[in-house]
């Protein structure tokens, strides 16, 4: 199977495609990576499809390779890695507090050879940690990356399971975070009540943003809530509409209530 293989990079949500050449690989399949400087292991969340390819991604950046499956022995050191993982952010919260910088730790990761140590961090504003940097570096002997992350990021770190009983999209399968506004939660006709269209993190959930242009589409002549419309039985105000049936619900001025069938649209035009 030589195609393009999406691979949640170690257990920090980033998700990267990836070369998988003749290597046959399916979902939850733990692989060796290359990284930018050295190895690196992830999950793979979505097998070769013809989605999957080159439109969701940069043309002009190559591919790097998945080295191989892998072996008992890496899920050894992923294991250990975990453990010294713990370690390493004991002290980079000690030496936080030894700098007086105003960040809050959230999670510490070794790359798979150990030659780059990632930590994780939320702050309200920009945080010099130069110093910071040089410390952890001397301590532990490796690359050190610090990244500032938003509380979307957070919950992709952590998962968990959404409203929908679903383990969480930006923990599963998304790669990148797309805008979502209030309108999106308008045209499925959601309550706009925060808490029913929150994600864990608070903001309004991702799955708005790509189901936004599905019920564009699937919404073209259909009346919306609240409209006044004719009817073979005279006028009447819209109180449903069910976009997917394609079916609205008229409460007619002369009493009584008529469910009123609309005719599919040609999508394609």
């Amino acid at each position: 199977m030589d195609g393009v293989i999406l691979v949640q990079l170690r257990n920090s949500g980033q998700v990267q495609f990836y070369q998988a050449g003749n290597l046959t690989l399916k979902v939850g399949d733990c692989v060796i990576v290359e990284n930018d400087r050295g190895l690196d292991y992830g999950c793979v969340v979505m097998p070769q499809h013809a989605h999957c390819a080159p439109a969701e991604r940069n043309p002009k950046e190559p591919l790097k390779k998945i080295i191989r499956l892998a072996k008992e022995s890496d899920l050894k050191q992923v294991e250990d890695n975990c453990l010294k993982a713990k370690e390493a952010f004991s002290a980079c919260e000690k030496k936080i507090v030894e700098h007086k910088l105003d960040m809050k730790l959230v999670k510490a990761e070794y790359s798979f050879d150990r030659s780059k140590i990632l930590f994780y961090f939320t702050s309200d504003g920009r945080v010099d940690f130069r110093n910071l940097v040089k410390d952890l570096a001397k301590i532990f002997k490796a690359r050190i990356e610090l990244r500032q992350i938003g509380v979307r990021d957070e919950a992709r770190l952590f998962g968990g399971y959404g409203s929908c009983g679903r383990e969480l999209c930006c923990k599963r399968f998304l790669k990148d975070f797309e805008p979502v506004t209030i309108k999106m939660a308008k045209e499925e006709g959601l309550s706009l009540n925060p808490p029913k269209i929150s994600g864990l993190c608070g903001r309004l959930m991702c799955c708005l943003s790509y189901e936004y242009e599905t019920y564009k589409l699937l919404s073209k002549g259909l009346p919306r809530e609240g409209e006044h419309v004719n009817t073979a039985q005279g006028k009447g105000k819209v109180v449903g509409v069910n976009v997917f049936k394609r079916k609205v619900n008229v409460q007619l001025e002369e009493g009584g209530f008529l469910e009123v069938i609309y005719k599919e649209k040609d999508y394609g035009k």
